[in-house]
């Protein structure tokens, strides 16, 4: 069957049919639960994991079952089978959902779904409220209708296959209690970063006037941006908070960092924090500070792409900045923008 997910993050293990339908609606909501094969098989395990607003969870039930929740209301899922398949319908749509093929219900559709034996999911929650926040920073308007997904989201190439990358890293650092979870710029960089490629690739009733093209912000907006990233850098930002502390959509924030940069707010933002990783080497005493710690306390997770955008900045490793040596042919980030510098 595979690998556990969130081992450490046990809720409960059940052969009981009641107990199982209480313990998973206390995440989700109430819902039916029916076995829909040979009973005996029920052996429910459910591990979770609350990551800022998002929710990350292993549920497997081991035996057949129809699961029918009706309308989520108050949240939207992407549901991932690790193994076997399921046939989800909600609303209008139906799918029969595999590794490759997730499902991504919304939660003002009426959701009934039947997991094969042997079909544990992956499952990320997303708030609604965190959700329809982010569409509309992203319109820059009021939703004047609910947001549906397309109900199948295919993690088998492009966009979906880098977003089914990053619910994996989720999992992973939620497995190490030093993790993601003790990190909250990483969290938020990767909530923003999982809400925003949903909101903008995924087929749904909102995703032509995403599309649409949008002014991008002047030259003077985008230069507050900048001040508003190099002062809160610490802090776990999003584009949408950046967008809002400037007045102005984040598709419009989005396209004015691109036409006058050449960067996303985010890819500015990680530039700031690699020149914070850097004073803190710099001015660190290598018997008391280590590279990781400094680089996952301003959100750099995955050491190796760390360790190579660092050289790619300063010419040398960071451990070696730490050790006081000094650089050759690094290139400081004010220097890297287009037109030499960025705004200050």
């Amino acid at each position: 069957m595979g690998k556990v997910l969130l081992a450490n993050r046990p809720l409960f293990r059940s052969t009981d049919l009641d107990e199982v339908r209480e313990q998973v609606a206390r995440v989700f909501c109430p819902h039916r639960l029916d076995l829909a094969g040979d009973h005996s098989l029920l052996s429910a395990r459910f591990n979770s994991a609350q990551l800022g607003s998002v929710r990350i969870s292993y549920l497997d039930y081991a035996a057949a079952v129809r699961i029918e929740p009706g309308e989520l209301e108050s949240f939207y899922l992407v549901q991932i089978p690790l193994a076997g398949r399921s046939l989800i319908r909600c609303g209008d749509q139906e799918i029969v959902s595999t590794p490759e093929l997730a499902s991504l219900p919304s939660p003002t559709e009426y959701l009934d779904m039947r997991w094969a034996a042997g079909c544990p999911q992956l499952i990320v929650k997303f708030e609604r409220a965190a959700v329809e926040r982010a569409l509309e920073q992203l319109l820059d308007a009021p939703l004047d209708r609910p947001l549906v997904f397309d109900l199948g989201l295919d993690l088998s190439t492009g966009w979906a296959r880098a977003w089914r990358g990053m619910a994996d890293l989720i999992v992973r650092e939620a497995e190490h209690d030093d993790g993601l979870a003790a990190q909250p710029l990483a969290v938020a960089h990767l909530e923003s970063a999982m809400l925003s490629s949903l909101l903008t690739m995924q087929p749904s009733t909102y995703r032509e006037r995403l599309l649409a093209p949008t002014p991008p912000a002047l030259p003077k907006v985008v230069g507050r941006a900048v001040e508003f990233i190099r002062e809160h850098a610490h802090e776990p930002i999003t584009t949408e908070q950046v967008a809002r502390a400037v007045a102005v959509s984040g598709r419009s924030l989005q396209e004015g960092f691109r036409r006058h940069l050449g960067h996303t707010p985010m890819s500015y933002l990680r530039e700031v924090r690699l020149d914070r990783v850097h004073e803190e080497l710099a001015a660190g005493d290598p018997a008391r500070c280590t590279v990781t710690g400094v680089a996952a306390r301003w959100g750099f997770l995955h050491q190796g792409r760390f360790a190579a955008a660092y050289r790619a900045r300063y010419g040398l490793p960071p451990s070696a900045t730490l050790r006081g040596d000094r650089a050759e042919g690094g290139r400081h980030s004010e220097d890297r923008a287009e037109g030499g510098r960025y705004p200050r």
